[in-house]
């Protein structure tokens, strides 16, 4: 089918261009930069430079395969992918007196193709230290803000550069640029959808696995649920789901997971209580990332244990989406990492197990589809997304089995009052973090000394970027009152307004 392809020079946005691709229904690729294809791929229509952390000067920077114009194909830069763009053809690229970082106003020079139907002047993301100063002969400008060149075409409608970054919400008329670029420019056709997924994925698994047993690491959240799913689907009896009850875990979690599966018949799931062995390996640990490994590397060890009861089982199978890979770890290419997700940068390097990870090139929001067509409950589907390393991210500091219940009781208010007044399903992702301080208050006229927490809940479609939800006063009020009043051990409730980026949804 149709493809796009996108060469990963190190953004942390890069697989998020993928997804906003592949929401037009054209599939997209993502590659190293220095892993460009010597024989042309005439499925590729149109190819794109993601951004990057470094400057076109630096000594080590990534490079521009000049190969890529021999394909003939629209070639579109993005940030540092414009930027290399216009050092390649003898431009002029240098730092800037400012940082541009967040929102900016463009305003458009030229009504090319590229800005069909966008606005003469629009609200985008931007994110460089570097700018262009000068175009090459032959180049445009296209539009600009106040103190950058915003974006540059040259003169045969092949080549496009954009200073800012369209694939982040933060970019008002973001999508309607890429799907210009994809459908207008590239004439891109629209063959990608889920069900060629689930039937291609089907095909693959079965591929690796022939008669051989699987162990999924089956968490009741979206990503394993969805694993679970589409491995049973494929694989049936062939299938073993082990719940580990880590003690980490949201208020009477291990009941409504091992209630939860009614919906996926034979699916065979076995419950392993691990309370205790966390709790112990996670004593006096501070650091977020030291936790994260931790929790990952417990959880392989109790899986070989697990794995004593079923000496056929080769594969492991685990929920990983894109942004848990993007965000632990180098994927196709040099991004930067953000922080370990429990089952990518927690995985030992010596482990006996063949990992199998059906989910790791979707988004959320495309698992819920995903979930959806293989017909899991829509509660199911639609709840909101829980870590793997579950509260041990969200107590900051050490861990402690006092922590563990205060944080557990305080959740299950908030989490209760969003479903009682109608705001569960509209906000994508909440929770509340216990924060290692402690803050003076006063109960029935007599001094408290007790944990601070904070009330976190977003919006977003891809969970790359996400805003602060919009929750009403008198909500947020009736929430603190219930946590102070009830849960022994808080005496303070703030509310996070964070937006990511700058932050992360979680916490650590």
């Amino acid at each position: 089918m149709d493809k796009i392809l996108i060469l990963d020079f190190g953004s942390q946005y890069n697989q998020l261009i993928s997804r906003r691709i592949r929401e037009m229904d054209v599939y997209s690729e993502v590659i190293p930069f220095h892993s460009f294809p010597k024989i042309i791929d005439p499925d590729v229509k149109g190819i794109i430079l993601s951004g990057g952390p470094e400057s076109v000067y630096d000594k080590d920077a990534p490079y521009l395969d000049p190969s890529i114009f021999d394909w003939n194909i629209p070639v579109l830069g993005i940030c540092y992918g414009m930027q290399l763009l216009m050092h390649h053809f003898g431009g002029i690229v240098e730092p800037t007196q400012k940082r541009e970082y967040g929102k900016s106003e463009i305003k458009l020079a030229y009504r090319t193709l590229l800005f069909d139907h966008i606005s003469s002047k629009s609200i985008v993301w931007m994110s460089h230290s570097d700018h262009v100063r000068k175009v090459p002969e032959g180049f445009k400008i296209t539009s600009a803000t106040d103190s950058s060149i915003a974006s540059v075409e040259d003169q045969l409608g092949k080549i496009f550069g954009l200073q800012f970054h369209p694939e982040v919400s933060h970019t008002q008329e973001g999508d309607k640029i890429l799907a210009n670029f994809v459908l207008k420019i590239c004439n891109a056709k629209q063959e990608w959808n889920v069900s060629d997924f689930i039937e291609t994925s089907i095909h693959e698994i079965r591929k690796i696995v022939q008669d051989q047993h699987v162990i999924l690491g089956l968490s009741g959240g979206v990503d394993s649920s969805v694993t679970a799913a589409l491995l049973h689907k494929a694989i049936g009896s062939q299938l073993t789901c082990i719940f580990i009850d880590t003690g980490l875990l949201r208020k009477e979690e291990a009941k409504e997971v091992m209630n939860g599966y009614g919906n996926l018949p034979n699916l065979d799931i076995e419950l392993i209580d691990a309370k205790d062995r966390f709790i112990t390996v996670l004593k006096g640990i501070t650091d977020p990332e030291q936790k994260r490994k931790i929790i990952g590397k417990t959880f392989f060890d109790v899986f070989e244990q697990a794995k004593a009861s079923h000496l056929d089982a080769v594969f492991l199978a685990q929920g990983t989406i894109y942004p848990d890979v993007i965000e632990s770890q180098s994927v196709h290419g040099p991004s930067a990492t953000i922080k370990s997700h429990h089952n990518v940068g927690g995985v030992p390097e010596e482990h006996s197990f063949q990992l199998l990870e059906p989910l790791r090139m979707l988004f959320k929001d495309e698992v819920r589809r995903l979930g959806l067509a293989l017909d899991l409950s829509r509660d199911l589907v639609m709840r909101h997304p829980f870590p793997g390393p579950g509260l041990g991210i969200r107590i900051l500091g050490e861990i402690t089995e006092e922590k563990v219940k205060i944080l557990q009781d305080a959740d299950s208010i908030f989490i209760e009052e969003l479903r009682k007044n109608g705001y569960y399903d509209k906000v994508s992702q909440a929770f509340v973090t216990l924060l290692p301080v402690k803050t003076v208050g006063v109960m029935g006229d007599r001094r408290t000394y007790e944990y601070l927490s904070c009330l976190r809940s977003v919006n977003t479609t891809d969970f790359m970027t996400a805003n602060t939800s919009d929750l009403p006063h008198w909500f947020l009020e009736l929430v603190s009152t219930r946590i102070i009043n009830e849960v022994n051990g808080i005496n303070r409730v703030l509310y996070d307004i964070t937006t990511k980026p700058p932050g992360t949804i979680e916490w650590e």
